[in-house]
């Protein structure tokens, strides 16, 4: 991890994030789903955004109750969010029982070894019971829920195709969870994730359980995004230099160039997220002007034709947009061949993090 600096730095790449956007999406769902209580997914470090700012956030909003993928994710929230319910989704251990205790912390149980170990460890906190309905990863078949299954304060499933409303695997889902459902009678129920929302109705159930709506990315797969966007993605211009005709950029001289070209230098790399995928088909944008990514990305750099780009707008220090007004996060996710997730996720320590929209 990097020093903290108390200016921005020239040099760095840096992300905004706008945690106003952020609870203006959770108010969106909440008007969707309603009656339905609506969660926040934070997992991965607020997928890479940052957990602690956006779950004070979205705590003033009235955001009671949020998910995590591990133990340590959720001790390290309950700093900043003293009395909501935090659920980890990874479930419970036995070295994790003095850590679920002193910071009240709700396992999602999703084997019948967790539920042992569960009821062995005494701790009387809520648990969550996650039932597998099609998804085939983690989850609870129906011949491991018996009379020794502990009660729960949720029953939840995940949706695998809820990205598609059209998908038959919704309708069997839903039918299954109901079923398996029957056997909790007046416990709360969850199946919905940020996909989920943006189904029928009949999906919402209890509680909902977003996670990359809330962060601007498009729950399903039309082409309308009713989500805030709610980062800009930046990186300095290094250097600004010429090329001529048959001149090679970066490793492997997998770009040539077919004329008088000029290039951008900008701060931005693999190591610091940008995926290497991106070589010689991305995107990053200059004074609104698409510039293409020429050669491969490297790991601290990326090379732009900023041929089309205004004389005005080449300078060292002049920024370059990947993610913003003129570029979404869905359209870089496109540009590398991945999903918004992947995207966000892979941002690194390196990138200087700013948040705006707070009071």
């Amino acid at each position: 991890m990097l020093p903290a600096i108390t200016m921005t730095s020239p040099t760095r790449a840096q992300l905004t994030i706008d945690l106003a956007a952020i609870v203006a999406n959770y108010r969106l769902i909440v008007a969707r789903t309603a009656p339905a209580e609506v969660s926040a997914v934070v997992k991965a470090d607020g997928y890479g955004l940052g957990a602690r700012p956006i779950a004070q956030a979205l705590s003033a909003a009235g955001c009671k109750t949020f998910f995590v993928a591990h133990v340590e994710e959720g001790m390290e929230l309950r700093t900043v969010i003293p009395s909501a319910a935090i659920f980890v989704l990874n479930g419970f251990v036995p070295p994790h029982k003095p850590h679920f205790a002193e910071h009240r912390l709700s396992p999602v149980l999703s084997s019948a070894a967790q539920i042992s170990d569960w009821r062995q460890s005494g701790l009387r906190t809520a648990c969550a019971l996650h039932v597998d309905t099609g998804m085939a990863r983690l989850g609870l078949s129906e011949s491991d829920l018996d009379a020794h299954t502990p009660a729960p304060a949720l029953v939840m499933s995940h949706l695998a195709s809820s990205d598609d409303p059209e998908h038959e695997q919704n309708e069997a889902q839903l039918a299954r969870f109901k079923a398996l459902a029957n056997r909790f009678p007046n416990v709360p129920l969850s199946l919905a994730a940020s996909g989920g929302c943006f189904l029928n109705p009949r999906y919402a159930f209890d509680l909902v359980r977003p996670g990359i709506a809330l962060f601007g990315g498009n729950p399903g797969i039309g082409p309308q995004n009713p989500m805030r966007p709610t980062v800009i993605l930046t990186a300095p211009l290094l250097q600004v230099r010429s090329i001529d005709r048959g001149d090679s950029v970066g490793y492997g001289a997998t770009y040539a160039a077919r004329g008088p070209r000029r290039l951008g230098i900008a701060a931005l790399g693999y190591a610091d997220g940008l995926m290497r995928s991106l070589s010689n088909r991305g995107h990053g944008v200059i004074a609104g002007i698409k510039c293409p990514i020429v050669g491969r990305v490297s790991m601290d750099l990326v090379t732009l034709d900023v041929t089309a780009a205004p004389e005005r707008a080449m300078y060292a220090g002049a920024p370059v947009e990947f993610i913003g007004p003129n570029q979404t996060i869905d359209d870089l996710a496109r540009e590398a061949g991945t999903l918004p997730y992947e995207i966000y996720t892979r941002l690194g320590p390196r990138i200087e993090r700013r948040y705006t929209g707070t009071h």
